[in-house]
């Protein structure tokens, strides 16, 4: 699902910076309001398959995702403008929540000092129920990018794990590599915030709001949260919308999110994963300094715990897992920025979120904008704050270079 018509549509919080890498270090035992708890870390269920994570039994998981699958009709409120009729159409790689090779168009004019995005936000519909308004890319805007649909496997765990640990993140990251943390709405929480973590700009917190923004920005679909209807370019849609707003009373929107929270994280090539050259290429991954951004493991908050500005308390199905996203879902300037500005402040303009590496295998295209086609390409357009890392890359010989790229192969 993709994010943001961005200022038109939340109120934002400028982040703070800060900076590091591992992870929530729970051990023996803690308080969460106020309950001892025993904080065994387990490690997260894997698969990249349609069955439950725990968060939900197998028949509602299955309930909702033929919710997520629906194929929205403009009965139902589709559009005006929209990029898909259902959730399922850009997430499905190998399966239903998975990324796919769908992408999102973004727009916008720099001035020399600010992006300004164009008369109803930075992103261009792609479809529209009349060709009258059909958004195009209006004059002007020089700036423009491809943004690729990211898988939603594990973003249940992503959700549960603590805003001080990814803080950590970035603050254990040495200074030149430093990821920024940014503060979001959480739309649930009415005028709440909390640590950014989902898209490629992450300006979402929570899977609630991520769902809601999606809902309408990619399918027109408005909802309580978000409530009024996207325009065309700034134009009024209304001649051509024939169904009252809220079109979803909440529901839709309660089923995405639930239907993400149990998706389990990705599994790896365990075959793969096993071979010498796997084990030897995740040594030298560590090595030149790829984990840095590319975290191995994080461990979510204890059950118990509030996220999402106090909304959502995490539960034992999601809580105290140890993950392996090998990401730190932080900001960073990797050379590769689209120029684009959503909820953070104008420095995050060059800057995309780490790619998590889970479910790797699974992905023809890869970066934000899709145009790379293989790891080695991948690994080679890295610059700006990964550039000794890169370096590190470019000097490794032939045998070794071939370890690291089968490591990779396996997740």
């Amino acid at each position: 699902m993709r994010i943001l018509k961005i200022a038109t549509l939340l109120v934002f919080v400028i982040g703070v910076c800060s900076s590091s890498q591992l992870v929530h270090p729970a051990k023996g035992k803690g308080k969460v309001n106020g309950q001892s708890q025993s904080q065994t870390i387990t490690e997260a269920p894997t698969g990249l398959d349609n069955t439950t994570n725990g968060f939900v039994d197998q028949a509602t998981h299955d309930a909702d995702r033929a919710s997520f699958t629906t194929q929205e009709q403009i009965t139902d409120g589709l559009g005006p403008v929209y990029d898909a009729r259902s959730c399922g159409e850009c997430h499905d790689n190998p399966t239903t929540g998975a990324g796919s090779q769908f992408v999102e168009l973004h727009v916008g004019h720099f001035d020399g000092a600010k992006f300004i995005p164009p008369p109803g936000g930075d992103e261009i519909q792609l479809r529209a129920i009349d060709p009258a308004i059909q958004e195009r890319v209006p004059p002007g805007n020089e700036v423009r990018a491809f943004r690729l649909a990211l898988s939603l496997f594990g973003d249940g765990y992503v959700e549960a794990i603590a805003s001080d640990t990814l803080v950590g993140i970035s603050k254990s990251q040495p200074a030149d590599m430093r990821g920024e943390v940014i503060q979001v709405p959480v739309l649930e929480a009415g005028g709440g915030v909390d640590v950014g973590r989902f898209g490629w700009k992450n300006i979402s917190a929570s899977l609630q709001t991520f769902s809601a923004v999606a809902y309408l920005i990619e399918e027109g679909i408005t909802s309580p949260l978000l409530p009024t209807e996207l325009t065309s370019l700034g134009r009024s849609v209304a001649a051509f919308d024939k169904v009252a707003d809220p079109e979803d009373d909440g529901s839709d929107i309660a089923s995405f999110t639930q239907f993400i929270r149990a998706l389990k994280a990705p599994s790896r090539d365990a075959t793969l994963a096993a071979t010498p050259d796997a084990r030897a290429g995740e040594l030298i991954f560590n090595k030149i300094g790829c984990a840095i951004c590319h975290v191995t493991s994080i461990v979510t908050a204890p059950p118990g715990a509030t996220v999402n500005a106090g909304t959502f308390t995490v539960p034992p199905a999601l809580g105290n897992k140890r993950i392996h996203p090998f990401g730190d879902f932080l900001l960073h300037n990797i050379g590769t920025g689209d120029g684009i500005v959503q909820t953070g402040p104008a420095d995050t303009r060059n800057k995309i979120r780490t790619a998590p590496l889970w479910g790797l295998r699974a992905r023809p295209q890869l970066m934000h904008d899709g145009l790379t086609f293989t790891v080695n390409g991948a690994i080679l357009r890295h610059a700006g704050e990964a550039t000794r890392v890169i370096n590190e890359y470019r000097e490794l010989n032939v045998n070794q270079k071939n370890k690291l790229l089968t490591f990779l192969d396996s997740l």
